[in-house]
């Protein structure tokens, strides 16, 4: 068996900072609290490095260390908010179900090549505009489930959420989302193209 590489926490700040800021910046959207979140990373993984084997990248084993103090944040947080806020109630379901729960309205076709579409960075910023329009909750577990992909046990512990309210609010934000995406980026698209 090899010896785990050695670990020189004096160079991760330069060598890892950034994509670490970026990462939790992109989950938390507070520059203060994804600075906090980034010195804790650190400062847990200087208090753990003699558990660190080697199988992974150093960077991976730091993205990981990350992962779990923004759920810790989540957690922290939720324990402060109510599950839901009162502006949850305000989707009108009637307006896209009937009363079977069929929708009334056929979805529309999506022309935009989809693989292209993920590469462009106006997609990005369309669709992270679109989650700032959702309430916390709603865009904490889309964000956990869709981009960090954790699954619903690992979302419901770090929000303290029963696993009927996860799905409750991952179809709400993704409703949202829907539209969101149809009038900013589909139609737009379609325009220009």
């Amino acid at each position: 068996m090899s010896e785990p590489p050695e670990l020189n926490p004096s160079r991760w700040l330069h060598e890892h900072g950034d994509i670490l800021y970026r990462f939790a910046l992109g989950r938390v959207r507070n520059p203060q609290v994804a600075e906090d979140l980034l010195q804790d990373t650190f400062l847990a993984a200087i208090k753990g490095a003699e558990g660190f084997s080697g199988r992974s990248a150093e960077r991976t084993w730091l993205v990981g260390i990350l992962k779990h103090k923004i759920i810790d944040h989540y957690r922290k947080n939720n324990r402060e908010l109510a599950t839901e806020s009162p502006g949850d109630q305000a989707l009108d379901h009637e307006a896209y179900l009937d009363r079977k729960g069929r929708w009334k309205v056929g979805q529309s076709e999506w022309i935009t090549n989809p693989e292209k579409a993920y590469e462009r960075e106006e997609f990005w910023q369309t669709l992270n505009q679109c989650l700032s329009k959702l309430n916390d909750n709603q865009r904490r577990v889309f964000e956990m489930r869709e981009l960090e992909h954790l699954n619903a046990e690992e979302i419901c512990d770090a929000m303290d959420i029963s696993s009927s309210n996860l799905w409750v609010l991952l179809h709400r934000a993704r409703l949202q989302l829907k539209d969101c995406l149809q009038i900013n980026w589909l139609n737009r698209d379609q325009e220009n193209g």
